[in-house]
């Protein structure tokens, strides 16, 4: 099972920024659990709810073919604790890319106000010896999970064109569609 700690995208520009949400909630374990007697999302899930939000963000450029993953914690100033009962939102601005590696600035806010503030670096897995067998996510489940986070409702280009899902992510859907009939 892959944890995802964001819930849903509210925008989505490709190659520029993304904004995405996530209910904190006292029914899921991390949070009434982490601490006792304290019921908060730990900072360490916040840090991760924005690599996804970014790390989405930058994959979408190639098509969810590169294989993207959060490399460094650059700056990471928090604010408040995301308490149970408030939703966080998470905004994120990629600042520059090179061709291994990404970068994105980010806040993280709720109905309170500033929660915080993070800059992180992303790597691209190159296909060399180390990292040709390496697959993070098939094709059809992270399409799916796109799906949910709604991601493709939102997804635009920057001149406003839809973003669609990729051809080889409807194919591995077909393909395993043909493998349950």
């Amino acid at each position: 099972m892959r944890w995802f700690w964001i819930d849903r995208f509210t925008e989505f520009v490709a190659g520029q920024r993304a904004t995405a949400i996530k209910g904190v909630s006292l029914s899921e374990e991390v949070v009434d659990e982490y601490a006792p007697g304290a019921t908060y999302l730990p900072a360490s899930l916040i840090v991760e709810g924005m690599a996804q939000t970014g790390g989405l963000l930058i994959s979408q450029m190639a098509e969810f073919k590169s294989r993207v993953v959060l490399a460094k914690i650059s700056v990471a100033k928090f604010h408040q604790q995301a308490r149970p009962g408030t939703v966080l939102e998470f905004k994120c601005e990629m600042t520059s890319q090179t061709l291994f590696s990404a970068f994105i600035t980010g806040t993280v806010t709720n109905e309170l106000g500033p929660v915080a503030e993070l800059e992180l670096m992303f790597a691209m897995l190159q296909d060399d010896e180390r990292f040709e067998k390496v697959v993070l996510f098939e094709p059809a489940a992270l399409c799916r999970m796109l799906r949910i986070l709604r991601m493709f409702e939102v997804a635009v280009y920057p001149d406003g064109s839809p973003v669609l899902v990729p051809e080889h992510m409807l194919e591995a859907e077909k393909s395993e569609l043909n493998v349950y009939q």
